[in-house]
């Protein structure tokens, strides 16, 4: 990588570069500050203070004339109460080990070699001590509890520590959501991305990478609705310019005196007249957008059963009396009618069944018939493909565009339509709802 590219300030790599140097530069400021504020080399030595003391106090004794030592020992003992220094008869030094007493240890590096000391008692607040002066002169005192400096963790060096760890986290912080909250918004606009225009342009924000992939999707959305568009008007046109060639053969055709031959041509316009139709429907599906309702979903399923009923067919609903939750109503009473239509033309009988769980609504069309190999479940779901020879498929039965058609409607509602085999014999379309919808998307 270029230098100047690496410098670029506009870049991922530039950004993450000012990002460390920042990181180093606020680490020693925060430490130079704190030791211009605690100043370590002011500091009194406060570990062992107790000890000092008392061996000021005693080489003092030990230095003064022995005329003064008496006054000089009355006025210490007044000064520093804590240590209870009192005149001892002359005689042998009890005997006592200072390897094993820290504190005899500690008191006889503060006095030197020329004073000799013994433990004579010990207590939790301190232990008494017999101390030969060097002149032979014997006192008794009692050692004070160490006074330790602060612990670590309230010294400069923690205090500084800490600052440093959360000023470079809460930078760290602030730098990762500057960097990734331009591809959160690609993963959002990618899953709101729809053909009816309603979603806005992606935000071309951030480092000079991610403004530049922000503008090539931005120009790739805007090329995709271009060639949407202009599919749909191409066909649009095509089958406005078929409508009348088809209607003048219409009328052509009555004057056909062969009934058969008349009635298979008419047969043929109506078919072709149809599929231009379907064709429309499909395509302008996704540029609609209806409003979500709350509806009552099991007098929907209901009513559709009725309808097929009415006709004569053997379809039954097997679900709730009730069932209310937010969907697009129109289009849900068109996805049940395309399955519902496929189940009837396929089976013998067919159930339409309705389940309610605590956060989802499980619709199922079921029929008895021929089913649907496991090798094209998927490809059965794609527009314009129709079933296979073993679904008697014939060149009246369908377009391939009922399964895709509920399809897109039941990703449009956020939920999953799959196909499932029934047993013994027959298919199963599974619909999967969700009773709450955090974003919902038009069918793209």
């Amino acid at each position: 990588m270029k230098l100047s590219g690496f410098l670029n300030l506009k870049g991922i790599s530039g950004q993450i570069a000012a990002l460390v140097v920042t990181s180093i530069v606020a680490i020693h400021l925060i430490i130079t500050a704190s030791f211009l504020i605690h100043r370590p080399d002011q500091f009194e030595p406060t570990t062992g203070h107790g000890h000092s003391q008392l061996a000021a106090a005693v080489q003092l004794l030990g230095t003064a004339p022995q005329a003064e030592r008496t006054r000089l020992l009355a006025d210490i003992a007044r000064t520093f109460p804590q240590l209870d220094i009192a005149s001892l008869a002359p005689g042998l030094l009890p005997a006592g080990s200072q390897a094993d007493d820290p504190d005899l240890r500690s008191l006889h590096r503060h006095l030197g070699n020329a004073y000799r000391i013994s433990g004579l008692t010990h207590a939790p607040d301190g232990g008494k001590v017999a101390i030969a002066l060097p002149d032979g002169a014997m006192i008794s005192a009692k050692i004070p509890p160490e006074q330790w400096q602060r612990p670590f963790w309230r010294g400069p060096w923690m205090t500084t520590l800490l600052f440093a760890v959360i000023c470079v986290s809460l930078l760290g912080l602030w730098a990762a959501r500057a960097l990734t909250a331009p591809l959160s918004s690609f993963a959002k606009a990618a899953e709101s991305f729809s053909l009816n225009g309603a979603a806005a342009p992606l935000p071309e924000r951030g480092p000079e990478e991610i403004r530049s992939v922000a503008r090539a999707l931005n120009r790739m959305r805007e090329r995709i609705t271009a060639l949407i568009d202009d599919r749909t008007k191409m066909l649009a046109a095509i089958s406005h310019d078929l409508r009348t060639p088809i209607t003048r053969m219409r009328l052509r055709s009555e004057f056909i005196e062969d009934d058969s031959q008349r009635s298979r041509m008419l047969h043929d316009l109506d078919q072709m007249r149809s599929m231009l139709e379907s064709v429309l429907s499909f395509l302008r599906n996704d540029r609609k957008l209806e409003a979500m309702t709350l509806v009552d979903v099991a007098s929907t399923l209901q009513l559709v059963t009725d309808q097929f009923a009415d006709m004569g067919h053997k379809l039954i609903y097997d679900g709730p009396e009730h069932a209310m939750a937010m969907v697009r109503p129109d289009d849900l009473h068109r996805s049940i009618t395309n399955l519902a239509e496929n189940a009837v033309r396929y089976g013998a009988e067919a159930t339409v069944r309705l389940r309610l769980a605590s956060d989802t609504m499980t619709i199922d069309v079921e029929d008895d018939g021929p089913g649907i190999c496991d090798e094209r479940k998927d490809i059965m779901l794609e527009p314009f493909v129709r079933g296979d020879n073993a679904r008697n498929m014939d060149d009246v039965t369908g377009f391939g565009l009922g399964l895709s058609i509920a399809r897109a409607i039941v990703l449009a509602h956020g939920g999953e339509l799959s196909l499932h085999d029934r047993q013994p014999h027959g298919l199963i379309v599974r619909i999967e709802l969700p009773l709450r919808h955090p974003g919902l998307q038009s069918a793209a």
